[in-house]
């Protein structure tokens, strides 16, 4: 095996690991948190509500386990386990239901106001420069839990698409999520 070049920002052991393949001048970052949501852990194996769904089950956990941010009287606001973004959110209605022309009106007016406060505590928090919004209706069309519909706000910054997500396959999240849950919560607007 060839030695990987050592770098005065790499512990030794990280360097040189037996194992990892022919070396070369790149340090892998191991992320194996995501095979969780690559093996498709927690995912309903049906379309039905119940226990199966994690959206229908999340509400009956406290905000702090279930990484609720907010909750409104039709939908709630909770952090994605698996984030594009620090700060990623979802706005879920509590009804179990999967395509966007099936919910109340209701539903939708939760759904837009959680959107715009999801937006201006993300900026209070950490001066998110834009966002991408949107669902994906079906499992075809990219839903991970397509049985519960559910309506995306990453956070983007200038210069987040750098070579890690490009390149590597892999996000750098500085903050656990249950500090990102504890500040958004914290910067929720009232109205």
């Amino acid at each position: 095996m060839t030695d990987t070049p050592e770098s005065p920002y790499q512990p030794e052991e990280l360097v040189r690991q037996d194992g990892v393949g022919v070396g070369d001048p790149f340090l892998r970052l191991w992320t194996p948190h995501r095979m969780a949501y690559i093996e498709g852990e927690n995912k309903p194996t049906s379309m039905d509500a119940g226990s199966g769904c994690p959206f229908c089950r999340l509400p009956g956990l406290p905000d702090t386990d279930a990484l609720i941010v907010h909750r409104a009287e039709a939908a709630y606001a909770v952090l994605n386990l698996y984030p594009y973004n620090p700060g990623h959110l979802m706005l879920v209605p509590y009804r179990h239901v999967a395509d966007y022309t099936e919910l109340t009106a209701d539903e939708v007016s939760d759904i837009a106001a959680l959107t715009q406060q999801a937006m201006l505590a993300v900026r209070a928090v950490s001066d998110a420069h834009g966002f991408n919004i949107g669902m994906n209706q079906g499992e075809i069309a990219g839903a991970g839990i397509a049985g519960h519909l559910h309506q995306h706000v990453v956070p983007r910054w200038s210069g987040d698409g750098n070579f890690m997500p490009v390149i590597g396959h892999t996000k750098v999240l500085p903050q656990l999520l249950a500090d990102t849950r504890a500040l958004l919560a914290k910067s929720w607007p009232t109205t």
